[in-house]
């Protein structure tokens, strides 16, 4: 539930946007985000829920940085939304 609400939450703001391709980059943008929430519910870290969320959404947002060179933006929401999802998990 993570996942998809993260994916779908990356998305929204892509609708208004222009892209040569809309449909890919949004389908991986959503696929980017909720693969962020599967692996924070499912990987075991021995660190509080939060540390481990902003850290993996750091480290699975960064080939997108990088890809694109939309650096504050990707690893932003990735960092945010990585706290929140670790901190939800419970």
């Amino acid at each position: 539930m993570l996942g998809q609400s993260f994916g779908v939450i990356s998305v929204i703001p892509m609708v208004s946007m222009t892209f040569d391709d809309k449909a890919v980059a949004m389908t991986a943008s959503f696929i980017s985000r909720f693969a962020i929430g599967f692996i924070i519910i499912n990987m075991e870290l021995p660190m509080p829920g939060w540390i481990k969320g902003g850290l993996i959404g750091l480290v699975f947002s960064l080939p997108d940085a990088l890809v694109t060179k939309q650096y504050a933006p990707i690893l932003g929401l990735g960092l945010i939304g990585g706290i929140i999802c670790g901190f939800l998990n419970k």
